[in-house]
């Protein structure tokens, strides 16, 4: 009895000591942030990766000490960027020579989205508390104490059951998080501003540098504006002018002056490029106006919530019972007030980040011009792809059909007066091929455009094909008749990604949701499948990329590994000028 107690104290006070070194796990991944701020996204990847090794050894110790099994929570580790066959690396619409860059940002969105890093955060920041209980408790109780830290242990750190929503306290807490973040975001903004004045001092061929190099932070302000507060900022910015290629005798030219390389022209014609853009110099002010805004929308809001917080623990710690019993309401109030203002101050301050970082008229048009310069020559191949498709299997289906049953026909006329009874056979086979001729020709057609997308509209064709899909299909939306090409585009897609969802993502159930709103036409189809996804690697996800690019559209995929996979489509299109009345198909159903 003795040695177990002793036994229990040592190894009490073993996991007391190792929980104080939290605190500097929490202090390297605060520095990492910091630098994640000023763009260095692998230092804070680092940071929280190098913090697992100490929570896998307290869930060992937690095991093998406390009798409390964890496991460890974590999301498997993205796989490794694969060349394609040109020898590049893919990542999107964006091709990268080395695949660094795709490795990091991947490992950086693996490590940031996963819950069990939000839980670790937490574990490292209140754990040291708990080992400074623990070692007066393991002193009064021996193995109970244990038994406790272990509970509390596989509470922060083991896996938890997914949950449909957060509470009321997490989830202004998040939005207090998403207001600093913003805050964050903007301070990186205007640290990346400051270099790029500098260089404007003596014109110079790097402002063009460092321009493209601050507009990668203020991106990720306007993404995670998207994803924190709903409210979408669009990129402003012109198209980047194309490389210059040489005259017919050999020479570069930019304006007046010719160059034996394209190295200046290249250069020059970037630097002219920045300076005229004016989504350039409204960065440029954003990053201060809004640096100091969204500071003052998160002062009042933190402030409350730290003041109140730390009011209710120094009060009833410094404070005489009267006295805390007294004020806890006034610091509750304070706690509670600066959790309600979050989140209406958490869009309110993205809202007011968009006056300056949304696009103008002028560069939506441009960027319009562009995309569309880029997704003509795309149509034109598939289109020409599709017609060789459908040459393909008229020539090798219905046509070789059609000569066998000519040929049959021939044989008919020979043996009706000679053979009667080899003719009625022969006519006989000759219905069943012209059956089968029809059903062939039937589904070609229904490759191309199905009936009853044409006769019912985009919402019941879909439906119809839910119907045929092995998947546990649920479609949901309210749709009008909407122009054919694009419900045809949004059809095949679909199409595809049900496809997809069967054949490489060993999914059970699908649900495809439809939403018309002020022209946009918005696709969400979501399986509970494998995951993994990946466009560098499939060739339908390009079609449909290059699909929705001939309508303007837009097309996001997030497929985390282990599920689920969520596919986004967005189509401008308009109403069916050609319809006979405004109606409205309406599918909520469980094919």
């Amino acid at each position: 009895m003795i040695r177990t107690y002793l036994t229990s104290v040592r190894r009490g006070f073993v996991l007391a000591g190792l929980a104080l070194v939290s605190w500097l796990d929490l202090l390297l991944e605060l520095v990492g942030f910091c630098l994640l701020c000023v763009g260095l996204v692998f230092a804070y990847t680092l940071a929280l990766e190098g913090t697992r090794p100490r929570a896998a050894l307290t869930r060992r110790l937690a095991g093998r000490w406390c009798g409390v099994d964890v496991e460890p929570p974590y999301r498997p580790a993205p796989p490794e960027p694969e060349r394609e066959r040109d020898g590049w690396y893919r990542d999107g619409n964006s091709l990268f020579k080395r695949s660094w860059f795709i490795r990091w940002t991947k490992r950086f969105e693996w490590i940031s989205d996963d819950p069990a890093t939000g839980r670790d955060l937490g574990w490292q920041l209140w754990n040291p508390l708990a080992g400074l209980v623990l070692a007066p408790a393991v002193l009064l109780t021996g193995p109970r104490a244990l038994r406790l830290y272990g509970k509390w242990t596989r509470w922060w750190l083991g896996p938890r059951p997914a949950r449909d929503g957060d509470g009321w306290i997490k989830k202004r807490l998040k939005a207090l998080g998403f207001q600093m973040g913003l805050f964050a975001l903007s301070a990186a903004q205007l640290g990346m501003v400051i270099p790029a004045l500098l260089a404007l001092i003596w014109p110079s061929p790097l402002f063009a540098t460092m321009v493209v190099a601050g507009r990668t932070v203020t991106d990720t302000l306007r993404r995670e504006a998207k994803n924190w507060t709903g409210v979408r900022i669009d990129r402003p910015y012109l198209p980047e002018p194309p490389f210059p290629v040489p005259r017919a005798d050999g020479m570069y030219q930019h304006g007046r002056q010719l160059y034996d390389t394209p190295w200046w022209p290249a250069r020059l014609a970037r630097w002219r490029w920045a300076m005229s853009d004016r989504a350039t110099w409204r960065d440029m002010a954003a990053a201060v106006v809004n640096s100091v805004v969204l500071l003052l929308m998160v002062v009042p809001t933190a402030a409350l919530v730290f003041f109140g917080l730390w009011g209710v623990v120094a009060l009833w710690v410094l404070r005489p019972f009267g006295q805390a019993l007294a004020l806890t309401p006034v610091a509750v109030a304070a706690f509670v007030a600066g959790l309600a203002a979050a989140p209406w101050l958490a869009r309110q301050g993205a809202r007011f980040a968009k006056l300056l970082l949304g696009p103008t008229e002028a560069s939506r048009l441009a960027q319009r011009v562009e995309r569309l310069k880029q997704t003509r020559t795309d149509a034109s191949v598939a289109q020409a792809a599709e017609l060789r498709r459908i040459e393909r299997d008229l020539h090798d289906g219905v046509q070789s059909r059609l000569v066998a049953m000519g040929m049959k026909l021939g044989a008919v006329e020979a043996l009706i007066d000679s053979d009667p009874a080899a003719a009625k056979r022969l006519a006989a086979e000759l219905r069943q091929t012209s059956s089968e001729t029809l059903t062939e020709l039937r589904l070609l057609v229904r490759g191309i455009h199905p009936p009853v997308l044409s006769e019912r509209g985009l919402g019941d064709a879909v439906r119809a094909m839910a119907l045929d899909s092995p998947l546990r299909a649920s479609v949901n939306g309210v749709l009008p008749r909407l122009e054919q090409p694009a419900e045809a585009c949004a059809y095949f897609a679909v199409s595809e990604l049900l496809g997809n969802a069967a054949k490489h993502g060993e999914a059970r159930r699908v649900s495809i949701d439809f939403d018309y709103d002020d022209g946009l036409l918005r696709i969400e189809v979501t399986d509970d499948g494998k995951g993994g996804a990946n466009a560098a690697r499939g060739s339908g996800i390009r079609g449909i990329e290059r699909r929705l690019g001939a309508f303007d559209g837009s097309f996001a995929l997030t497929s985390p590994l282990g599920g689920p996979t969520k596919a986004i489509m967005e189509i401008p299109c308009q109403l069916d000028p050609d319809a006979s009345s405004p109606r409205t198909n309406i599918s909520s159903e469980t094919a």
